[in-house]
Order: C-alpha cells, then sequence, then structure tokens
C-alpha cells in the first residue's frame, strides 16, 4: 500500500495593529545598504506596503501569547512603517499585513531565508519593465526618482529597445554578457546586429569593444589588406557591394560590407590553417587578421635549417655567383650607364635571391608538439610564423639520462605576448581596438586617460628600444650603468633598463607590431635566432667565436628589448623615465625623428575634441582651430590628422618624460622642434577639403548632417 504524501500547511497571514509589532534581535541583516530607509517610506507611501511583514507571536514563561509579535524579517519595512508614523502619515494602531510563522525553526531562519532565497531583477527584466512606464508617459528621471535608481541607469536600460529581439532573447538565456547586449544597442540596424553576432559567436573575440568596432566601421577600402587578401571578386560573390566613385580616383572603392569581408577573410585563413596544419604536421595553428605585439611570450622557439643544395642548384649558384661578380666589377670601372647591364643584374640577383630561399626543415619531433601562427601581413599576403612550443608540450626529462633537464637545452624562449588558446588544433579569433575616450562638456583640456599615456609611452618604448639597438656602444655602457648602480650603490634600479632582460609585453596597445620599430626588432629577431645553435649548451662557444663587431650588435638587441619606459596607471616609473632621458639624449633620439605621428588610430581618435584642438592649435596656431572646431569629433579628427601632418607635433608625454616639468629655459634633446605656427596663419596658404571653405549650410551638406533641401539629419557625434 503506497504511503500518503504528507501535505504541508502554509503559515497565515493576518492583520496586526502597527504597536503591537516589535523588532526581534535575530533579523541577520545588521549592515546598511541599498535603498535608504527614507527612500522605502517615501515608496510605501506612494504604493503602499508590497510585501508582508514575517512575524512570530511573543510568549511568556508559560507558553501563553502575551499580544506581541516579534518581526525576524522584515526590519526595514518596519523600520520605514515607524518612519511614518513619526511624520504623523500613519496610525499607530494602522493594521499592517503580517504572516505570523509557526512551528520548531529558528527566528534567524525565517530571517537568512527571507534575505538569501530571493533573487534579484534581471536587467531585462527592468528594461521591459521600465519600457512600460514610458509608454504610459513616464520619462527617465520620473522613473528614476519612483525606483531610486540613478537617471543613467534608467537610460542604459532603455538602450536596450535598439537591440534585435534574437539578441535580447540570447541574452535572457544567459547565451551573452550584458557589456555585449550595450555594445549592440549603438546601432538600430538588427539585421546587422545579427550579422555581426553571428561571426563573432563562432570567434574567440567576443569582446564588446571589438563588437562595437565591427558596428562602427561603414566601409573598407579596396586597398586593405583584407580586401586583397580575399579579393573583391570573391566578395561581389558573396554578395557584398562596392561603391565606386566614377569621378574621382578611388583605388578600387569601397566595400560596404565589413562583417561580410571579415567573415570571407576567416573562412579563408581558417582554410589556410587547416591546409598548413595538414601538409606539415604541426600540433596546433592559431589564426587570427592580428596577434598582439610579442604575441609568442612565455613559448619556446624552434628555428628549422635551411634545406642543403642539390649538386645541380650548388653549381647553378656558384656560376650566377661568379657572373654577378664580374659584371659587377665590370661595371664600377665602366665611365657611362649601361642599361643592359643593371638590367642583367637584376635579373642575376633575382635568381640568386629565389636559390638562398630555400625552405627550412624542423625536425619533426619538434613539429609533432609545436605549432604556428598565421595572419594577415600589410600587404594581404598570408604571414606565416611557425616553431612555438608551449610549455605544456615540452618533452618530459628522460630520469635514466643523467644529465639533468634536457627539456631547456634549447630553449630559445620569445619574450612577449598573451598566450595561444590552451586546446591544440586550430582557433580563429579576431583583432582588438581601442576604448573612445568620453566627450567632454565643457570643453576645457583635462589630463589624458591612463589606457592613452599608457599606449603613448608604450609606443615610445619600442621606438627607443630600436634606437638603442642600433648604435652597440651605447647599449653597452647602458648595461654596465645599471650593473654599476646594482654593485656600488644602495639604489639600483634608477634605469629604464629591465636588466634582468625581461621583456614586457605591450598585447593591448594597437597596432605596435606594425610600426618599422616593431618590424626592425622583429628581423633582428629571426636573424639571430636562425643563427644561435639549436642546443643551449653550444652557445657559450658559438659566442666565444664570434667576431667582436657580431657579439656587440648580439648585445645590443639583447639589451634593446629590456627597456621599459611605458607609464601605467599603477606604476609611473618616474626614476626609470628620468634615466630613460639621459639615455634618449646620448641617442640623440626623438620620436619626431623616430617617425611617430599623430593619426586617427593612434591618438586624435582616442581623445576628446578639447585635446584634438589643443593639438593643432599648437602646432598650427587658433587660425587653424577655428577651421574644425566646428565639425564632429571623426571629421574633426581626420582633418587634424591632416594639418599636423610634418609639424613634428608630439603629445606631451611623449615629450618629456610625465612625471618631469622642464625648467624655465631648459632644452631637451629627446624632442626635436616642433613646426608651431603663430595664430596669424592665413588659411589660404593650408589646404583644405571644399567642406572647410564652404559656407555653413554648404559645409552641412557636404558632411551629409543636411540634405539638399536644407533639412537637418541625425548623426551620432
Amino acid at each position: 500500500m503506497a504511503k500518503a504524501i504528507q501535505k504541508i500547511t502554509l503559515n497565515t497571514g493576518r492583520d496586526i495593529p502597527f504597536d503591537k509589532l516589535v523588532l526581534s534581535q535575530q533579523n541577520v541583516r545588521k549592515t546598511k545598504a541599498g535603498v535608504s530607509i527614507e527612500e522605502l517610506a517615501e515608496d510605501i507611501a506612494h504604493r503602499g506596503l508590497m510585501t508582508s511583514l514575517n512575524v512570530r507571536a511573543e510568549v511568556d514563561g508559560d507558553g501563553n501569547e502575551t499580544g506581541i509579535y516579534r518581526i525576524p524579517a522584515g526590519g526595514r519595512r518596519y523600520r520605514a512603517l515607524e518612519l511614518l508614523v513619526s511624520q504623523k502619515k500613519l496610525s499607530k494602531t494602522a493594521a499592517i499585513p503580517c504572516i505570523v510563522s509557526k512551528g520548531d525553526t529558528l527566528e534567524v531562519e525565517d530571517s537568512l531565508a527571507e534575505n538569501v532565497k530571493r533573487v534579484d531583477l534581471h536587467p531585462l527584466d527592468e528594461f521591459r519593465a521600465i519600457m512600460t512606464l514610458r509608454e504610459q508617459g513616464l520619462d527617465e528621471e520620473d522613473i528614476a526618482a519612483r525606483f531610486h535608481m540613478s537617471v543613467a541607469t534608467v537610460k542604459q536600460r532603455l538602450r536596450l529597445a535598439s537591440v534585435s529581439p534574437r539578441l535580447l532573447e540570447l541574452y535572457a538565456n544567459d547565451e551573452m554578457k550584458l557589456g555585449q547586449v550595450m555594445a549592440f544597442s549603438i546601432t538600430n540596424d538588427h539585421v546587422r546586429q545579427e550579422q555581426v553576432w553571428d561571426m563573432i559567436s563562432r570567434s574567440h573575440n567576443q569582446d564588446a569593444y571589438y563588437i562595437r568596432r565591427m558596428l562602427t566601421e561603414t566601409a573598407v577600402r579596396a586597398s586593405d589588406r583584407r580586401t586583397v587578401y580575399v579579393g573583391i571578386e570573391v566578395y561581389e560573390a558573396a554578395g557584398g557591394v562596392v561603391m565606386r566613385d566614377l569621378f574621382e580616383q578611388d583605388n578600387g572603392g569601397w566595400l560596404q560590407d565589413p562583417a561580410l569581408l571579415e567573415q570571407l577573410v576567416l573562412e579563408k585563413l581558417t582554410t589556410e590553417a587547416e591546409a598548413l596544419k595538414a601538409e606539415e604536421g604541426w600540433k596546433w595553428i592559431e589564426a587570427a587578421f592580428d596577434f598582439p605585439y610579442g604575441h609568442t611570450s612565455g613559448l619556446r622557439r624552434v628555428y628549422g635549417e635551411r634545406a642543403e643544395f642539390t649538386d645541380e642548384e650548388l653549381a647553378r649558384h656558384d656560376a650566377l655567383q661568379a657572373e654577378y661578380d664580374r659584371l659587377d666589377a665590370e661595371y664600377a670601372e665602366a665611365d657611362e650607364q649601361s642599361d643592359e647591364t643593371e638590367a642583367r643584374l637584376d635579373e642575376l640577383g633575382n635568381e640568386l635571391d629565389t636559390l638562398n630561399d630555400r625552405p627550412y626543415i624542423f625536425d619533426p619531433a619538434e613539429v609533432a608538439r609545436g605549432g604556428a601562427f598565421i595572419s594577415l601581413a600589410a600587404n594581404g599576403e598570408p604571414k606565416i610564423e611557425r616553431g612555438f612550443v608551449r610549455p605544456e608540450d615540452e618533452p618530459v626529462a628522460e630520469p635514466e639520462s643523467g644529465d639533468g633537464d634536457d627539456s631547456t637545452g634549447d630553449a630559445r624562449s620569445e619574450t612577449d605576448t598573451p598566450a595561444t588558446s590552451a586546446n591544440g588544433g586550430i582557433s580563429v579569433n579576431g583583432k582588438p581596438v581601442g576604448v573612445e575616450e568620453p566627450e567632454e562638456d565643457d570643453g576645457k583640456v583635462r589630463p589624458l586617460s591612463d589606457r592613452v599615456i599608457e599606449d603613448l609611452t608604450a609606443a615610445r618604448t619600442v621606438a627607443l628600444r630600436n634606437a638603442l639597438a642600433n648604435d652597440p656602444v651605447m647599449a653597452f655602457i647602458a648595461a654596465l650603468h645599471a650593473a654599476v648602480l646594482k654593485i656600488f650603490y644602495r639604489y639600483g634600479t634608477d634605469s629604464c633598463l629591465e636588466i634582468t632582460l625581461q621583456h614586457t609585453a605591450f598585447s593591448q596597445t594597437q597596432g605596435l607590431g606594425d610600426t618599422v620599430w616593431a618590424k626592425e626588432i622583429e628581423q633582428r629577431q629571426e636573424s639571430w635566432g636562425y643563427d644561435l645553435p639549436g642546443n643551449a649548451d653550444e652557445v657559450w662557444n658559438y659566442l666565444t667565436a664570434l667576431d667582436q663587431d657580431s657579439r656587440m650588435a648580439l648585445f645590443a638587441h639583447c639589451v634593446s628589448l629590456s627597456v621599459n619606459t611605458t607609464v601605467q596607471a599603477w606604476n609611473r616609473r618616474a626614476k626609470e623615465n628620468a634615466h630613460a632621458r639621459q639615455l634618449a639624449r646620448s641617442l640623440g633620439f626623438g620620436m619626431v625623428a623616430a617617425g611617430w605621428t599623430p593619426t586617427v588610430d593612434n591618438y586624435l581618435g582616442r581623445v576628446t575634441k578639447a585635446h584634438i584642438l589643443q593639438a593643432v592649435r599648437e602646432a598650427k596656431g587658433e587660425q587653424s582651430v577655428q577651421l574644425i572646431d566646428h565639425l564632429k569629433k571623426p571629421d574633426m579628427a581626420r582633418e587634424a590628422a591632416r594639418l599636423l601632418e610634418g609639424s613634428g607635433w608630439l603629445p606631451e608625454v611623449l615629450r618629456l618624460p610625465v612625471d618631469r616639468i622642464p625648467e624655465d629655459g631648459e632644452v631637451d634633446a629627446v624632442v626635436p622642434d616642433a613646426v608651431v605656427q603663430d595664430d596669424t596663419t592665413d588659411a589660404a596658404d593650408i589646404d583644405l577639403p571644399a567642406f572647410l571653405t564652404e559656407d555653413e549650410e554648404a559645409a552641412d551638406e557636404a558632411t551629409g548632417t543636411i540634405d539638399g533641401d536644407g533639412k537637418h539629419l541625425e548623426a551620432a557625434e
């Protein structure tokens, strides 16, 4: 016979006069947080008591009820009611809805259960409720006041109205984060939103800033490396639209569907990665548009050996080299220029380069445990970096070898970057972008953000590294200086050199790997990597046999990688930057001479309008400022970059170490003199686009802010 299920009995509800209620000392809420008692009292006065109090009858020593009820759960509501009573807004004998608890549980259990078992309202439910209130006529300020939340929170919730219902459903199911949803809210184009999500949901990079970049990138030039890699024909065949200018040279036009283009790039990169993995046998392949600067940090680098010449190739090489040397010597003695001889020398040089450019052969055991990175070079060609071994894939030392752990014997590790994906195989991710700086309402120039300062000084660090690498004598002196400080003086860290030869990564600084400084460093690293012996035990003999000039060059390269003058929010490096100033002076180094110039990507597009106008004012004068101060920020940044080109202007953080103010009359050799015009610059002397020299209405029409009939169009600043 089945056992009968015992039915539960719920606690009953009663209206109890307020003066018969007292607080229980067993209430677990002791910390004041959230909505204040005053705000809660106002809410109760506005809409009444929404939740009953949880009470227990008080009994005397004989177990008889005294008529008083203790409140173990609902203390804040009781205090709010008490405040209303003291304000004469509520009678002392007013009936208060209560749930009377009985049973063997403790009072503290009632209090704990009520606070722990409840769940905060989901932001999406907040959004839907707030939307309903808006539809009923309440504005943001009214809603914020009634529910004691900030106006900013109300506006954030209302912005979700612009997001595709499909994406909101994903968010409701915890398949998307709130930051991602907010990133999608910058556009009302639901089709575009869903297209971007479909692409990045299969990618490693799903950060909010990447979503914003995808949504705000309106067009891609045909000369862009992504277009070159995929091909316009493939893009158009997939349904992509290309805008072309029939009257002006447009270098192939502009591709109007960046999301489709990047999807095609990812698909092609994935196919090439799979083919490379199958053909060469690497354990894993990591594919991306770009990798952060120094992305191989912590990975051991394996260098292959050049394939040997066959007998025929060797004979051909010697014959070509002999003919090249003979022609070159004869031409050096000739009195007249010979196009025929120069063409033949070029032909011979190309053939020699082809023969010398033989593939590298890797140890099959290293290939089986190692991997490669494939990305897009600046010219749109695939860039393949082979021979990287993750720490977890390193071979375990054989206990019977007796020679210690051989796994470090040939370990030549790169020293910069976020680690690759933990799992083997192929992973595809997208390139990160910077976060735009908030606009300033009062037009005042405020200090640069910590993120901008860090990125600018990271660029200075890489450029200074490159300059130091080209001066071996000064690199040697710099290292010797740090050693003397360490040995003979108490404070031995006042040097910008991380003399332990740590190589700090700047993986969050976008575009750093594309600079000429980073590329030169990478080329040196590759060249020395292939020259050094594979076994660490052989390095000493290799170095002692090396000629002095080569040793000095290798020393300069290694020391240069330890330079760090990057200013970060948590590490200002004041003393290190003072030494960097001395080092830069001795090198004759300056960021202008090194080739840094302000662009939309590295500075102007990341700071406020006030900073942009300040830069133009310092470099070109007030007259130039008046030419662009009416523009929207994207147009202002682009025009400022054009005006500043060749001016030699630098942000202050790149002119001097940031924690040091120069004294009057001091000249800093680090920074070449910028070309600064006074306020009397004639606008006619500056080459300006047409829309900057037309009247206001014509300018608005040229920039798309009004239509041909003079009606203003919406445009987000």
